[in-house]
């Protein structure tokens, strides 16, 4: 039970590098038709193309769980639920937290969190695919934690 539980936390930390690659080479890549309305500012629909991409990422995990439990292969399905986690943990931060599609963490002084934010602004700042950085979700590099000196 013990490295099932092991299983889901690596695969949830293994999806932020999963993450980063799909974002520059898949997003920012041959499917940026899908995720060019997001870098558009102020996009009036409840929906955008970019949500597609919940399906996509929900899929793997949603098979490895089925199939897992199914077949009696609960190394997979641990897979599964990891992957699930970290789509738990992607809509919270970047649906609710950064793009504030919710208003539940409109005031937080947490300074990971704030780095998230800023790292994130950042990223766009770009409206078009090429010349991005901060690819991420969860790991931001420290000079996003860091305050602006005073002059």
């Amino acid at each position: 039970m013990v490295y099932l539980i092991l299983t889901s936390l690596v695969t949830f930390l293994l999806m932020e590098a999963v993450t980063w690659c799909t974002h520059k080479f898949v997003m920012h890549g041959f499917l940026w038709y899908l995720h060019e309305d997001h870098h558009q500012p102020k996009y009036k629909g409840l929906f955008e193309k970019n949500d597609l991409f919940f399906i996509i990422f929900a899929l793997p995990s949603s098979l490895s769980i089925y199939f897992g439990l199914e077949q009696k292969i609960y190394f997979l399905a641990a897979i599964g639920f990891g992957i699930m986690l970290y789509g738990v943990a992607y809509f919270v931060v970047h649906d609710v937290l950064i793009h504030q599609r919710f208003k539940w963490f409109k005031h937080t002084k947490n300074r990971y969190l704030l780095g998230l934010r800023k790292a994130h602004k950042i990223h766009h700042k770009k409206l078009y695919k090429q010349d991005g950085e901060c690819f991420g979700m969860l790991y931001v590099p420290f000079k996003y934690y860091k305050k602006p000196k005073r002059k």
